[in-house]
């Protein structure tokens, strides 16, 4: 069953007040860089991040290593500040290589249930089909978006071009390294480029690589997040993307 007949995410006061500018930055745009998880898919939609993060904290824990996590860390219930917590104390040690595999493994078996977002097949294949190049910039694994999109036959549409988690995890969003090695491997100037995402890291990233940014917001916590931190476009629903880009072909 495709995402567009499974979700129906209606768009805002705001996205229909914004047409040209979202037009603009569609038109300018001849590489798109998307984040994975959020404007893709909802990678832990049937697999429990907060559970994966407590799983984590446990095998810290269970290895003698409870107090290398402050209060805070041990109860976020987000993989990523676990992760990022241990690095900041033990950068570049075995340690951290073993946590990140451990997440890896946890995010490949997320895929299997991700949610597609809604609209992002067919704009991701129209966008191909009209000559623009894509890219993944992902906190996420690189392994892990190129199982999910060879399960939905779009792995064509992007690879090679797929940039996630290294073992630096100091480079992780709102760094905008991941931003900068796909511009830089594609030979794309950051004015020809634009990145769609979901969170203010997203955000970040994008303007300190030079990036045009587009806001992808699922429900009104996510939009408030992203206007808060000053994106000017934001979309509720890809299909308003989808449309201008079929318009503008």
């Amino acid at each position: 069953m495709t995402s567009e007949t499974t979700q129906t995410d209606p768009v805002t006061a705001e996205t229909e007040r914004e047409p040209n500018a979202l037009q603009d930055l569609i038109t300018r745009a001849r590489v798109v860089l998307w984040d994975f998880d959020g404007p893709i898919c909802r990678l832990f939609a049937g697999h429990s991040a907060e559970r994966v993060a407590r799983d984590l904290v446990e095998w810290l824990e269970s290895n003698g290593l409870h107090g290398l996590l402050s209060e805070r860390e041990r109860e976020s219930l987000d993989p990523h500040v676990v992760l990022r917590a241990v690095d900041r104390r033990h950068p570049g040690s075995d340690l951290v290589a073993e946590l990140e595999e451990r997440l890896t493994k946890e995010e490949l078996l997320a895929a299997k249930t991700a949610f597609p977002t809604a609209w992002a097949d067919p704009l991701i294949r129209t966008w191909t089909a009209r000559g623009v190049r894509l890219a993944i910039t992902t906190n996420n694994s690189p392994r892990v978006s190129r199982a999910y999109l060879e399960d939905r036959n779009l792995l064509a549409c992007f690879a090679p071009h797929i940039y996630g988690r290294t073992q630096e995890l100091h480079h992780l969003k709102p760094h905008p390294r991941c931003i900068t090695r796909a511009l830089n491997a594609m030979g794309v100037a950051p004015a020809s480029a634009l990145m769609i995402g979901d969170s203010p890291s997203d955000l970040q990233a994008a303007r300190s690589a030079g990036v045009s940014f587009l806001g992808y917001a699922r429900n009104d916590r996510k939009d408030k997040l992203l206007r808060d931190a000053g994106a000017e476009v934001v979309v509720r629903s890809l299909e308003s993307v989808l449309s201008v880009v079929r318009e503008s072909g």
